[in-house]
């Protein structure tokens, strides 16, 4: 019997050795060959690089040969750093970078070989290359939005790059070198040689050849790659137009009140996929790569999969990792039963029922003290539609509330408009408080403090923004909450969104008796981190009117994603700027005052002035 088995195994190939032959899964093969081709671009550059690499008997052909030897290692050089730039891109499966890599492959394993006669290199370099041949299909993501402010950025990083390898290649040839040179004199012969001129330093034989032409191309390179950024035609990244924001306004017309977030799908910084009905949409943003949408789809729960779906299908066709922030429980249902993607919850938005507030009671009497206060120091209110506002006062408002911004950016993206009173908008909210000073010169009149609000619905709205002066006595949010919420039964507003408070869940279940070690030593990181950020400030302030709370998830694809999307929310919410610094700004900003842009589904740096903590 166990001839017959040996036998039978005899004659059978072992399923380890079958997969080693069918090769990898085409799925997996663009984060293969991506990481393969990194280290086969920093293998090309230490072939070009250091002298070790290249002892070979056909080394002693390029000592002979002056122009043979410094020619093939500044081709290595170059298809090194462009293999380097182009990994990502392939991990991503742009179809641009396996055209790219197709050709530089080969070019960078005959320099390998011509410069240190490297089979090894040539063998890793044909086997990516017939990956790329093989699964080519694999690699058809469209470019990414794209604008020529790149071009200033590869300038900057290929400059500082070449310069610091640049120095390396100075540097190692030290038995070569004539004299001793100092450090200026290296950085000065770098930069000459990026340019194409010689050097204050000098070498024995033919090394200053190889060092020249390797310098040469790495600013050949340099200048190359950054003028074809700015001249290639730019890809804008997507914009609502203004037949998408009718179609999104019919939408909310009809399904508006379903969720509090729905009415900022209308940021114009959005782009919008709708459904093949039409009767559902997901808008989204494109940030660092990550394809983020906010909130729950617009329109019709049933016709929800198909928006979905066309969300997926955009992101797979750019290789743009998809994630969700601030959708509600139910929206999280339907995009993990529908994408498999997973869900984690976020923290909690404020919902004030608005029949059910009142500052009686012992709960309110730090809230209804705090407004008697300011209200016996001469502050009033008013709360209207910004279609009641005259143009002079809409542009009051605008003014203020640009010129009390305590940021250079304005913040927001998944709960935020980023606008007010403009065209269309006129269903929107305004609460202003005003309070008439002798001698006052504010260019703002008596315009002390102002809060929108975004419609929910037909019978509900959500807080946007919170903007006061920064001489306004402290409590100037909770006076315009309160008297809004006054308000809303004249207004035939029944519910009204306030603040998000991260991870308000475990703030609240941390501090209560039983809470276990775990939950007091995540409750204690949150209170610490409070320090910076506003986590447990901003639950305390939203806890004061006594809301309801309503959970927010993101939903993303796997753990890994979890940094790169975090950083991109971060981008698309305000508190990570990407830009140029204002090196020539014609005034300084004043000092920061406390601002609250509504729901930000990160946390807020801390302010100076901190309103949520004025009672």
């Amino acid at each position: 019997m166990s001839s017959r088995i040996d036998g039978d195994k005899s004659g059978q190939v072992p399923s380890r050795v079958r997969r080693i032959l069918r090769g990898p899964q085409p799925e997996s093969v663009p984060g293969l060959v991506g990481t393969a081709v990194m280290i086969v671009g920093l293998l090309d550059i230490a072939a070009g690089v250091f002298p070790r690499f290249r002892h070979s008997r056909i080394h002693a052909l390029a000592e002979v040969l002056p122009v043979f030897g410094p020619f093939a290692a500044a081709l290595a050089i170059s298809a090194g750093v462009l293999l380097l730039l182009l990994a990502h891109g392939l991990k991503r499966r742009k179809r641009r970078a396996w055209r790219a890599a197709v050709v530089l492959l080969p070019a960078g394993a005959v320099a390998q070989f011509l410069y240190r006669h490297s089979i090894p290199g040539l063998i890793i370099a044909a086997v990516l290359f017939a990956l790329l041949l093989r699964h080519q299909s694999e690699f058809k993501a469209l470019p990414d939005p794209r604008s020529r402010w790149k071009a200033l950025a590869n300038f900057v990083v290929m400059s500082a790059g070449s310069i610091g390898l640049g120095l390396l290649i100075v540097n190692v040839h030290p038995n070569r070198v004539v004299g001793n040179p100092s450090l200026y004199e290296q950085i000065t012969h770098v930069v000459y040689g990026l340019f194409g001129f010689e050097g204050p330093v000098d070498y024995a034989g033919q090394v200053s050849w190889t060092v020249g032409y390797s310098l040469g191309a790495l600013g050949m390179l340099t200048a190359l790659t950054t003028i074809y950024l700015a001249f290639r035609p730019e890809h804008p990244a997507a914009r609502l137009t203004a037949d998408d924001e009718g179609k999104l306004r019919e939408l909310l017309a009809k399904h508006g009140g379903r969720d509090s977030l729905g009415h900022f799908a209308l940021r114009r910084d959005k782009a919008v996929v709708f459904s093949p009905s039409g009767k559902a949409a997901v808008t989204y943003r494109v940030v660092s790569g990550v394809m983020l949408a906010s909130g729950d789809p617009i329109g019709d729960v049933e016709a929800w999969p198909g928006a979905i779906e066309r969300f997926m299908e955009e992101a797979k066709a750019h290789s743009w990792t998809p994630a969700v922030v601030g959708c509600s429980e139910t929206g999280g249902e339907v995009w993990t039963r529908e994408t498999g993607l997973d869900a984690l919850e976020l923290g909690d938005e404020a919902i004030v029922d608005v029949k059910d507030f009142s500052l009686a009671g012992r709960p309110m009497r730090n809230v209804r003290q705090m407004v008697k206060r300011i209200e016996r120091n001469g502050y009033t209110t008013q709360v209207r539609r910004v279609s009641e506002l005259t143009e002079e006062e809409l542009e009051r408002v605008r003014g203020a509330a640009e010129a009390w911004r305590g940021t250079d950016t304005e913040r927001g993206f998944s709960m935020a408009l980023g606008r007010v009173g403009e065209e269309g908008d006129g269903d929107c909210f305004i609460a202003t408080a005003h309070r008439v000073e002798e001698g006052d010169t504010s260019p703002f009149g008596d315009l002390k403090a102002v809060l929108h609000f975004v419609p929910w619905g037909k019978d509900g709205m959500s807080l946007e923004l919170m903007r006061r002066d920064r001489a306004a006595d402290p409590g100037m949010n909770e006076l315009l909450i309160v008297a809004s919420l006054q308000a809303a039964p004249g207004l035939k507003i029944e519910k009204v969104s306030l603040n998000f408070a991260m991870f308000r869940a475990a703030l609240a279940r941390g501090e209560k008796i039983g809470a276990g070690p775990v939950l007091r030593m995540w409750r204690g990181l949150l209170v610490f981190l409070s320090r910076w950020f506003q986590i447990e400030s901003l639950y305390k302030f939203n806890e004061k009117f006594r809301p309801r709370w309503e959970p927010r998830f993101m939903v993303y694809r796997n753990s890994r994603d979890l940094p790169r999307i975090g950083f991109a929310v971060m981008q698309a919410e305000g508190f990570v700027t990407v830009a140029l610094p204002r090196l020539f700004a014609s005034r300084r900003r004043p000092k920061p005052v406390r601002t609250c842009t509504h729901n930000h589904m990160t946390a807020v740096p801390k302010q100076p002035e901190r309103e949520v903590q004025a009672a």
